[in-house]
């Protein structure tokens, strides 16, 4: 349940915004706060995040979601992937949009 591309996804939200809560994290990716929930212990549970109470917070159940070496070396390997996969779908993309302009050319006569 956990692909690259949420990987990706999740790892670069905390790295921007480490105190987001889960509700938030779930409505930003467009899944759902269970999900998100299954995939942050599983990210914490790679040694990827290392999650931590708000000490000073009134809101004892806030946490700060930090990145760890490790975690930040992932998210560089994931980015480089998801920019190769993205490249790809973008040229076929060119190329799909390229035959369509062709098709619709008007014929010569």
């Amino acid at each position: 349940m956990l692909t690259d591309e949420y990987r990706y996804k999740i790892l670069k939200e905390l790295q921007q915004d480490p105190d987001i809560s889960q509700r938030e994290l779930a409505k930003r990716l467009n899944i759902s706060l269970g999900k998100t929930n299954f995939c942050l212990k599983a990210l914490i549970e790679k040694g990827l995040v290392k999650a931590e109470n708000f000490k000073n917070s009134t809101n004892k159940t806030g946490y700060l979601y930090l990145l760890t070496p490790t975690g930040i070396e992932e998210k560089i390997v994931l980015t480089q992937s998801f920019l190769q996969r993205k490249l790809k779908e973008y040229e076929l993309l060119e190329k799909e949009i390229e035959q369509l302009r062709e098709e619709v050319k008007p014929c010569k006569r």
